[in-house]
């Protein structure tokens, strides 16, 4: 695939060692490892090896959904980890067509993902209180030319959700106990509710509602990533990992 101007483009030099930049004509990136020009890479097909000025050698890939959303994006907001989101993904049975309802945008990272999931045709009908974070995430979805599959709403969800027959409702909220009966009314029957929270508290608060509302198959789950550092003979479990983010909670409606 050949690189073109407004392209995003990994820049990968070494372990530990690689950078995203969107190819604008006339544009130069510096790092360590020298100076890249737009002009180096405009034209040229991924997976090509360069140089930079001082002879250092790079791959050109094309970055990943994760690479970009983690990785390029600009934060405002604490945001979803991946070992969350493609639980939540998959667990809501987000896919092409879906339409999702999701509530706290935040900085858009878990928005992306949804939006990326249900083209063509489907929709990401997400609410949000505070402007200055819908036009982080615009931004943000932009990047990725995945603004055409959300909706922004600047709205308080506990005042309501307007969209009917949704196939998830996906909560990001500090009460999302007071918002399951509207989610409830939104989802079509066999719908998923979704939820990221924090704390237990919060948990027990949801899952309590939640039971008294009426959706069942109700799940309470924890998702922790380890990464291995792989040797012959020396294989071990990396010194770091990402341990609690939060918990999720699962509920359908019948």
């Amino acid at each position: 695939m050949m690189i073109r101007e407004g392209d995003l483009a990994l820049l990968y030099f070494g372990e530990g060692r690689h950078y995203i930049v969107r190819i604008t004509r006339g544009s130069t990136y510096s790092f360590n490892e020298g100076i890249v020009r737009a002009e180096d890479l405009l034209g040229r097909c991924y997976g090509r090896t360069l140089r930079t000025h001082i002879g250092v050698e790079y791959k050109v890939m094309k970055p990943s959904l994760l690479d970009v959303v983690y990785g390029k994006f600009e934060r405002r907001t604490q945001v979803i980890y991946p070992k969350d989101a493609a639980l939540i993904a998959l667990k809501a049975g987000v896919g092409p067509g879906s339409r999702v309802v999701e509530a706290g945008t935040g900085s858009g990272c878990l928005t992306a993902v949804l939006a990326y999931l249900v083209r063509p045709d489907g929709t990401i009908y997400t609410y949000e209180v505070r402007r200055e974070f819908i036009e982080v995430a615009r931004r943000n979805l932009r990047m990725l030319g995945l603004e055409e599959y959300v909706v922004f709403k600047e709205a308080d969800v506990k005042s309501g959700i307007e969209e009917r027959d949704v196939d998830a409702v996906v909560l990001d909220l500090a009460e999302p106990w007071a918002v399951l009966r509207h989610a409830y009314s939104s989802l079509r029957s066999g719908g998923v509710l979704a939820c990221f929270l924090p704390t237990i508290n919060q948990v027990e608060r949801t899952v309590e509602e939640a039971r008294r509302i009426g959706f069942v198959m109700i799940e309470a789950e924890e998702v922790l990533e380890r990464k291995y550092k792989v040797r012959r003979g020396e294989t071990r479990p990396e010194l770091r990992m990402v341990g609690h983010t939060g918990y999720l909670v699962f509920a359908r409606k019948p």
